[in-house]
């Protein structure tokens, strides 16, 4: 991993955290990487005096197990959110903190130290922007001679629901309101009075397996027992486990496309889905590579201006990295150009992993901060 300096060397303490429905994970990290062992304790995210209880307890005994006092406190929490105060609105896995509750300012008295609040998706987009991801595609573009860098990284994550993020040239983009890159939100291509991650998450992956399957279905099925199902390692309806996946890819290359559209920049994907690269990366690229039809004219226009390539897989790795160079005369002269007339994003799955890119996100907005 490469931590782009100075903060490689700054040895300098975040306190970070990963909030999650039933289980909060406390860490600490300088000069860009963890340096404990995470602590975990359950959220309990029904009864908000226990849970905030948890958040003083996690933090306390982390900062004890560092030789020094933490300089920070940065981590995601699930939205909505008001992240640039501190609030945390009404949440549907953590209810406890319906109706508002200043989180930050309550940290930051507790603790006496800034404290920074993030969504996950955010957090893990400027983890690979700065370290994974986008770092990894330009390095590769230097070795083979290509004269294209990349600024901007678009995040996604699958999962439980269905996360963005915004990396514009080495800064991350959380919007006026704090709310850019809220994806879930963009309208359902295949269902267009509902929202995408009616298509894009574990409940839209199991509702789609259980209208398909002819054999078996069982309510408690997991996500990964699907994704076994359609590898025919389980026993199961093959058919309708790939029909789940495939509509999962086609609404998550229609937001990729969108999103691409207006950033003009990479795209990385994380979540534990993103395990399943496989089964929804086929109809994903479909989604991005189709063509969009005029309704005046007999034509078509392609959905992208710029072409995508899959680098998860070897053959669209090569080609992205190759680009297509063209020599062209200067008018009026004897001089001739070159250049690399290819315009291309690349997709690909996450570098660092969705936590430790979260994390590294955390830390690294925390000391964007704290230098001004």
């Amino acid at each position: 991993m490469h931590i782009a300096p100075p903060f490689e060397r700054d040895e300098r303490v975040v306190l970070t955290l990963d909030a999650g429905g039933t289980k909060f994970a406390f860490s600490a990290m300088a000069s860009g990487k963890p340096i404990t062992e995470p602590l975990e304790f359950p959220s309990h995210g029904d009864d908000l005096s226990k849970c905030l209880k948890t958040l003083f307890a996690g933090f306390t005994e982390i900062s004890q197990r560092v030789k020094q006092k933490p300089a920070a406190i940065s981590f995601a929490f699930p939205g909505p959110a008001w992240y640039k105060e501190g609030i945390i609105g009404d949440l549907g896995n953590l209810p406890a903190f319906r109706g508002g509750v200043p989180l930050g300012p309550m940290l930051a008295r507790q603790f006496g130290v800034p404290v920074f609040i993030n969504n996950d998706g955010d957090l893990f987009t400027y983890g690979e922007a700065l370290g994974g991801f986008l770092p990894e595609m330009n390095r590769h573009l230097v070795h083979a001679d290509s004269t294209r860098q990349y600024k901007n990284l678009i995040g996604f994550t699958l999962g439980t629901g269905f996360g963005g993020g915004i990396a514009r040239g080495g800064e991350l983009h959380t919007g006026d309101n704090s709310a850019a890159g809220e994806v879930w939100l963009m309208r359902n291509p295949l269902y267009p009075q509902s929202f995408i991650e009616e298509s894009i998450s574990i409940r839209a992956l199991r509702r789609v397996y259980k209208e398909h399957c002819k054999i078996g279905y069982r309510d408690d099925l997991k996500a990964k027992e699907i994704f076994q199902i359609a590898k025919g390692e389980i026993a199961g309806d093959t058919d309708a486990a790939a029909i789940a996946f495939a509509d999962l890819g086609s609404a998550l290359g229609d937001a990729i496309a969108t999103a691409v559209t207006m950033i003009d920049g990479l795209v990385v994907i994380g979540g534990g889905l993103s395990n399943a690269w496989e089964l929804f990366a086929p109809a994903m690229l479909a989604s991005v590579r189709s063509r969009l039809q005029s309704v005046c004219a007999e034509r078509s226009v392609p959905r992208l201006e710029v072409e995508a390539f899959d680098v998860e897989d070897k053959a669209g790795y090569d080609a992205f990295l190759k680009g297509h160079f063209k020599t062209l005369a200067v008018p009026g002269s004897d001089e001739k150009i070159s250049f690399d007339a290819m315009k291309a994003t690349a997709i690909g799955r996450s570098r660092l992993g969705t936590s430790a890119a979260v994390s590294l996100g955390a830390y690294m907005y925390a000391m964007r901060q704290l230098s001004g």
